[in-house]
């Protein structure tokens, strides 16, 4: 993963634009923009989720709610789907003025909005229901589409189930500069797998203490730092054990491992079988990292 970048989407003249792609595995750098976005992501299950300050698995089929300058990006993470496919909706962060979002008429729309800041993820039911609504939106043009696109967002305001991702300070900015303190750890962590990567070194860079830096980064990514940092490295690993014929030994200690016994303890926890069975069973496969 490459460091967060920002990134700019729209095209002049437009309000929204709504598009797909299709994965066979998911290798989103971390990055941010000035739209809105709603992502479908379906046949994702296992991969990784970054979210402001949040970090989670996906599940096979997830809508989120993105809003504007909220980092965000996946990672392939445990997920073995080769047919991912993303359905992505991003309008403007401006497209309703703060005069139109305080009528009356408009209160669950402006928290809708709000809310995003955090990041929202809804119910399966709504992503569902919203699956077939940007199937509508897709097939229409000019202002017919300005009111698909309305009915959407009605949806998403009055959904019920939904969870807010990244737990944020009582002020956007407090929020912004935890997520970027995640953004900066997991950075380093993705460019500096291979050689040793130690909880002051983190801590540092996240200019915390090594106590405070433990409980925030379990606290924002559901993850401990050294978890989070062997499932990176173990992804690395089942790559080369695919894609070469290096002995398992040396596999381990490129991608970062030092002590065989505890590498092979933790390939068989994350993966329930050794690095031998995996090679054995998916030799001459693609392996989604």
């Amino acid at each position: 993963m490459i460091p967060i970048q920002e990134i700019s989407t729209l095209n002049a003249g437009d309000c929204f634009r709504i598009f797909s792609r299709e994965w066979n595995q998911l290798d989103q750098a971390l990055h941010f923009h000035e739209v809105i976005e709603l992502n479908l992501m379906v046949n994702a299950k296992g991969a990784r989720r970054i979210i402001g300050a949040n970090q989670e698995e996906v599940n096979d089929q997830e809508l989120i709610l993105i809003g504007s300058n909220l980092a965000h990006g996946w990672t392939n993470g445990k997920c073995k789907s080769k047919a991912i496919k993303e359905v992505t909706l991003q309008f403007h962060k401006d497209l309703f003025d703060d005069r139109f979002l305080n009528w009356n008429q408009s209160a669950d729309l402006k928290a809708l909005l709000e809310k995003s800041q955090q990041g929202i993820l809804f119910s399966q039911e709504t992503a569902f229901q919203i699956a077939s609504l940007l199937t509508n939106l897709s097939e229409q043009a000019g202002f017919a589409s300005i009111i698909e696109l309305m009915s959407i967002l009605n949806v998403l305001a009055n959904a019920e189930g939904t969870k807010s991702l990244s737990n944020a300070a009582p002020e956007l900015e407090g929020s912004k500069i935890q997520g970027n303190r995640i953004a900066k750890v997991i950075d380093h962590m993705h460019a500096h797998y291979n050689v040793l990567v130690t909880l002051l070194e983190v801590s540092q860079i996240a200019g915390m203490p090594e106590t405070s830096f433990s409980r925030f980064f379990k606290h924002h990514t559901g993850s401990t730092f050294i978890d989070s940092l062997n499932e990176i490295r173990l992804g690395h690993v089942c790559q080369l054990l695919v894609d070469t014929t290096m002995a398992i030994a040396d596999i381990a200690y490129k991608c970062g491992f030092s002590n065989m016994a505890n590498f092979n303890r933790i390939f068989k926890s994350k993966k329930g079988c050794t690095p031998k069975e995996f090679r054995d069973a998916n030799i001459g496969k693609s392996v989604l990292l």
